[in-house]
C-alpha cells in the first residue's frame, strides 16, 4: 500500500510540533510543506515521521553515528532562533540537509555545514535535484565553522555539544543569533547566544535531549 506522506507530514505537526509550543506559522508551513521522507535512507522511508530520532549514517573512524534529529525538536530550536526573510544562516552539522532545506525556507540563504562525506554528498544531490539555490553545501571541521562566507545573522548546531566554540561567536553578525543545545542527555538546555555591540550574551530556552554532534566533546581532565 502507498504511504500518504502528506497526510503524515499533517499529522506530525498536530501531534509532535504543536504538543511542544512550535506555534509561529512560517515554522509549522515550512515543516508542512517540506517532505521530510526525501531527507532519510530509502529503508528509513517509512519511518520518517516517527516520534524520534531516525539513523542517517553508521558509526565510523572514531565517529559517533549521525541521526536527523525529532521533527519536534528541530521546530523547537528553529522557533528559538526566530529566522526572518533577510537571515543568512549557518546550519552546523546538516547531515542529509532537512534542517537547512526548512531554514531556507524561512530566511534567505543557508550554508549547510557537514563532516561527513556521504552525508555532504547525499543532502548536495538532493538540492541540485530538488533546485535548492539557496543552500550551498560546505564541508569541513564543524567546531570550527564556515569562515569563508561569514558573518551569519543565525547559527543552528543541530545536535547536542559539550560547549560551543569561540570561532562560532566570531562568526555571528552584530544582532545575530546563535542556538545550541548544551549538555548531554535529558539535562541538556538549549541556548539563545545574541551578539550585540560585540557582546555574547545568552538566554535558556528549555530542556532538550538529542545525540551529539562530534568534534564537540570536552576532553577528559585528570583531578585528584
Amino acid at each position: 500500500m502507498e504511504v500518504d506522506f502528506t497526510r503524515l507530514r499533517q499529522r506530525m505537526v498536530d501531534s509532535q510540533l504543536r504538543p511542544v509550543d512550535v506555534t509561529r506559522l512560517p515554522v509549522l508551513s515550512a515543516f508542512l510543506a517540506m517532505p521530510r521522507e526525501l531527507f532519510v535512507p530509502d529503508n528509513r522511508r517509512n519511518a520518517a515521521y516517527a516520534d524520534g530520532s531516525v539513523p542517517v549514517a553508521a558509526a565510523k573512524a572514531g565517529q559517533p553515528a549521525r541521526y536527523m534529529m525529532p521533527a519536534a525538536a528541530l521546530a523547537q530550536l528553529i522557533q528559538l532562533a526566530d529566522i526572518g526573510s533577510d537571515d543568512f544562516i549557518l546550519d552546523i552539522g546538516a547531515a542529509t540537509g532537512y534542517g537547512a532545506a526548512l531554514m531556507a525556507e524561512l530566511g534567505s540563504a543557508v550554508v549547510a555545514l557537514e563532516c561527513d562525506d556521504e552525508l555532504a554528498a547525499f543532502a548536495e544531490k538532493l538540492f541540485a535535484a530538488h533546485k535548492c539555490e539557496n543552500i550551498t553545501v560546505a564541508k569541513g571541521d564543524l567546531p570550527q565553522g564556515w569562515t569563508a562566507q561569514a558573518p551569519y545573522d543565525v547559527i543552528v548546531l543541530e545536535g547536542s555539544v559539550d560547549f560551543v566554540p569561540k570561532p562560532l561567536f566570531a562568526q555571528l553578525r552584530e544582532g545575530g543569533r546563535l542556538v545550541a543545545v548544551e549538555g548531554r542527555g535529558n539535562a541538556a538546555i538549549a541556548w539563545l547566544y545574541e551578539r550585540e555591540e560585540g557582546v555574547v550574551s545568552r538566554r535558556r530556552g528549555f530542556n532538550l535531549a538529542l545525540y551529539p554532534l562530534p568534534g564537540f566533546a570536552e576532553e577528559a581532565v585528570f583531578t585528584f
